[in-house]
């Protein structure tokens, strides 16, 4: 960190510590991804993380969603966990057209945080540093209209935008037909500007070896021009942590 960013951190300590929180156990990577994410505005990451504590608090009291709390959309087999990209993000692949829409929503928000806490911590190195960004590829390639969840999208981003700030470093939309161009520019209007920027729709050859490029042919499926097996959500073995901050 440069002074700059040491002395805002400081100030979002005393920030938190004035809102009647704490950053104790928190380290200043940590807290540079809330300030990145609010233009380093003290105030505005301060109260970002403390939002984010509470709802860590309650939404997730184990600090973990247990598989047997997800199973309706465990089972659909649509989720990959691919181990590091070349740039050593976590990559996840999402085979959409396996997707069906979950009516109880709060099982599928729990099931967005299972996936998005496990993406994230398959990317530590025996322990969290925290600045870990994750790579994911939504694969859109047999989607049918029975698969579109337009709420489902959203509410996915949105977590990703509010509880998890700074935790994706790229987004590749493939295959997607015609007919998903309206469903897009929908589910884009609920997205930050610096959520947009780091969402690729990879519609030509170029785009998709820049793709491989930029994943690796180690993580990346072969399906996808790499040379990797997919490897099931579920079927991820994590590493034990040393130690967490």
């Amino acid at each position: 960190m440069n002074q700059n960013q040491e002395l805002a951190v400081a100030q979002m300590r005393r920030a938190v510590h004035t809102l009647g929180s704490s950053t104790e156990g928190y380290g200043d990577i940590t807290l540079i991804r809330f300030l990145v994410a609010r233009s380093f505005d003290i105030d505005k990451a301060a109260k970002m993380f403390v939002q984010w504590q509470n709802w860590r608090t309650s939404f997730v009291p184990l600090n973990y969603i247990p598989q047997s709390e997800i199973t309706n959309d465990l089972q659909h087999n649509k989720i990959f966990l691919q181990g590091l990209s070349a740039k050593g993000n976590p990559l996840v692949i999402v085979k959409v057209h396996r997707h069906i829409p979950n009516k109880d929503q709060l099982q599928f928000k729990k099931f967005v945080v299972h996936l998005l806490d496990k993406t994230i911590a398959s990317g530590f190195r025996g322990k969290e540093i925290g600045n870990e960004k994750l790579v994911a590829v939504l694969d859109l390639q047999k989607l049918a209209y029975k698969n579109i969840d337009v709420r489902g999208m959203i509410t996915g981003f949105q977590f990703l935008q509010d509880y998890y700030p700074e935790r994706l470093a790229k987004c590749y939309l493939l295959h997607m037909p015609g007919f998903f161009v309206r469903v897009w520019r929908l589910v884009s209007r609920f997205l930050e500007k610096a959520t947009l920027e780091k969402i690729v729709i990879a519609s030509n050859e170029e785009e998709r070896r820049a793709l491989i490029r930029d994943i690796g042919v180690d993580a990346l499926p072969e399906e996808y021009g790499g040379q990797a097996k997919l490897t099931l959500l579920q079927d991820f073995e994590l590493k034990p942590l040393e130690e967490k901050l």
